[in-house]
């Protein structure tokens, strides 16, 4: 039973420490490559792995937390938001040059209904 523990314990520390090589990111790397360092682990399982988790190791093993690809809620978005505050500035803006040109053509209108009252007043006289 106890050797049976032993070489369990033994297969855990060896597949921990070479899934640690794997994971961890090539530049924090202590004393050789990460590829030396993989190539320890796998030909020298415990010895390998004993030596990665004492000199190979990144001294900050805390992984940083890494921003998510995609925010899971639109209003998480700030992209989404500032798209949402540009169209909504579109939106009122359109709507004011459409206001304005109705008003514009309102005037025009009015303009020349009294342009043609003053020539056909001019043609009686």
């Amino acid at each position: 039973m106890l050797r049976v523990v032993a070489v369990v314990a033994v297969l855990l520390v060896y597949v921990y420490g070479l899934v640690d090589v794997i994971r961890t990111d090539r530049r924090a790397t202590r004393g050789i490559s990460k590829p030396a360092w993989l190539l320890v682990v796998i030909f020298l399982p415990i010895l390998g792995a004993a030596l990665w988790f004492i000199l190979g190791r990144p001294y900050n093993i805390r992984p940083t937390p890494q921003p998510a690809s995609h925010p899971t809620a639109p209003d998480d978005d700030p992209d989404f938001l500032r798209n949402l505050e540009v169209r909504r500035r579109n939106q009122a803006e359109a709507e004011r040059l459409k206001k304005l040109k109705a008003e514009l053509e309102a005037k025009e209108r009015k303009l020349k209904g009294e342009s043609k009252a003053d020539d056909s007043g001019d043609v009686n006289s």
